[in-house]
């Protein structure tokens, strides 16, 4: 596995690092979501990785959005701006979905501002860390457009369809404290801290046994959407994969011995 020319990878105790690095503020364009694309390719199919981290290089930007240059280029294009525009909007639609529906989870280590596009990349994430002094935002709005990797679908998932529908049409940002008090961060800490706290939790979250992991986020994932008792016929589902395994075998067994579980993913 080897480093893109806009995300690097790194690999230790089981945990994938993407770190995006598009100097000055990471931010999103056709090369580097084919890069985000394809490393995060690899990780998922890496059997040695359980979890993954994704974040920004520098202090200043997690991902400060969609690079400004790709919209200058489209109102130059004339005819043929459609096309790209909407190429542009389903590849990074493509690689969220990829990193939403992924059978091991994906945390969002946001270091530094997070607006459009590095917003909606850090909630198509499952799981999402944040600095202190780190703000969050859906500022379409102020460039006559909306949100179009998934902000208008998953942030009124994760805070309610009134705080949703005032963050998108007034642009406004939120800081990292507002974040956590509407759930749309797991946590915050100081600015410093937020690389190795994400990987912390990749790292406990990686200790599990992998067929549990991939189980319960596709239960979580594709459940939600359901009908309740739809989502607990699938949970019932995912349960019947896993009740059999080596890993229930050994979870059971240590817990029973009093002891830590090794678990092999079988």
């Amino acid at each position: 596995m080897a480093d893109k020319q806009f995300v690097k990878l790194s690999i230790e105790d089981r945990v994938a690092t993407l770190t995006i690095d598009h100097a000055p503020v990471n931010a999103l364009n056709e090369q580097v979501l084919d890069d985000l694309d394809a490393v995060v390719g690899e990780v998922i199919a890496n059997t040695d990785v359980k979890a993954a981290v994704i974040t920004g290089a520098g202090q200043l930007a997690f991902v400060a959005g969609a690079d400004i240059n790709v919209f200058d280029a489209l109102l130059k294009e004339g005819n043929g701006a459609e096309v790209r525009a909407r190429a542009f909007l389903q590849k990074g639609q493509a690689v969220f979905a990829k990193i939403e529906n992924a059978p091991k989870p994906f945390v969002a280590a946001v270091n530094g501002v997070a607006l459009g596009g590095g917003m909606e990349l850090a909630m198509a994430c499952h799981m999402r860390i944040i600095g202190d002094r780190a703000k969050l935002g859906q500022p379409e709005i102020n460039l006559g457009i909306i949100p179009g990797w998934g902000g208008t679908q998953r942030l009124p998932r994760l805070v309610g369809k009134a705080k949703a529908i005032e963050l998108i049409l007034t642009g406004d940002q939120i800081t990292a404290q507002e974040a956590l008090r509407l759930n749309l961060v797991n946590k915050v800490v100081p600015g410093g801290e937020v690389l190795k706290t994400a990987r912390d939790l990749a790292k406990k979250i990686g200790q599990k046994g992998a067929l549990a992991i991939r189980a319960a986020l596709d239960a979580i994932t594709n459940g939600a959407a359901r009908p309740i008792a739809d989502g607990l016929a699938y949970e019932a589902e995912r349960i019947n994969e896993v009740v059999r395994t080596e890993d229930m075998r050994e979870g059971v067994t240590a817990f029973l011995q009093k002891r830590q579980p090794v678990f092999k993913d079988q």
